[in-house]
């Protein structure tokens, strides 16, 4: 085999797996400026695409692979991970999701369909594959990829398939600074079934700005049990959980709920969902002198 026939058999492989996700890549229109990309979810006529792309909740319509416009009715949304969830009025042709998880330098593909003109296709490869992870928004979502492709106008709510056009994750411009930024399957299957369960995304929140910072050795005796890091609080809400509780610019807070919080993921993870409205101890050095207060998890609007 040559050179110039191998590599026509790579160019001829993209090109196919971009038309398989192509199948179930549609055109949304939801916003007044450049209509954007959804995902072909279920057998129900269930679309996946961005939030922020969907700007009304009424007079939405799909441009479906045939070349077909029908209506869609808007479902849920979670601003936070910047998911949408439309229903089409007619079923469409899911894509395939890809049965095993994407690595940093595997080979893929953003494919959009932004306008009336049929498929687009950019290509590149994965260079990070990491979570859980903040968005611009300040809230955490479970994971994300970062492929060096180029998010096209319009592309935002697409796919981000393999080179056999299986679903690895869905793109957005809005999840981080400089594109290429995806949800990976497993995050969105998480998130779609919480939006058609609840139809919203709970995420907890105490109302605090912390930073990490190494315990001085007058704290550590105060600390106790070996802890060598603590979060320092520095921004309180007006009217949220942490001021209602007590919490002062200046504490140093060294666990939740009986954890140690060395660092700012430390005290994330103790916001989830299921942990909006209960009650957590709060340990916290003041003046030098330790502290136990009691803070209820607020709800994230």
């Amino acid at each position: 085999m040559n050179e110039q026939s191998m590599l026509t058999q790579i160019s001829d492989g993209l090109a196919a797996a971009v038309e398989r996700a192509g199948a179930g890549t549609v055109t949304v229109h939801g916003r007044r400026r450049q209509a954007a990309t959804g995902i072909a979810w279920g057998d129900d006529g269930l679309i996946l695409t961005a939030s922020h792309v969907v700007e009304r909740e009424d007079e939405l319509t799909l441009g479906l692979p045939d070349g077909s416009t029908v209506e869609a009715t808007f479902v849920a949304r979670d601003p936070g991970s910047d998911v949408a969830l439309l229903r089409a009025s007619q079923p469409v042709a899911p894509i395939e999701r890809s049965g095993s998880p994407v690595r940093p330098g595997h080979l893929v593909l953003a494919v959009g369909r932004p306008d009336t003109e049929g498929l687009q296709a950019s290509f590149g490869g994965v260079s990070v594959v990491s979570g859980p992870w903040k968005t611009k928004t300040g809230l955490t979502v479970d994971g994300f990829i970062r492929a060096d492709v180029a998010m096209l106008p319009g592309f935002s709510g697409g796919p981000l398939v393999d080179t056999e056009g299986r679903l690895v994750g869905m793109t957005s411009s809005h999840l981080g600074r400089g594109g290429g930024m995806a949800l990976p399957v497993s995050a969105l299957e998480s998130l779609v079934a919480t939006l058609l369960e609840h139809g919203k995304v709970r995420r907890g929140y105490l109302g605090v700005g912390a930073q990490a910072v190494p315990l001085p050795e007058s704290l550590k005796a105060v600390a106790g049990e070996g802890q060598e890091h603590g979060l320092i609080v520095v921004m309180v809400e007006p009217g949220g959980p942490a001021e209602a509780a007590g919490l002062m610019i200046g504490d140093v807070l060294l666990s939740v709920a009986g954890q140690h919080v060395g660092a700012v993921e430390d005290l994330q993870q103790h916001l989830s969902g299921d942990r909006v409205g209960t009650e957590m101890a709060a340990v916290i050095v003041r003046g030098g002198e330790r502290h136990e207060l009691a803070v209820t998890v607020g709800e994230r609007a």
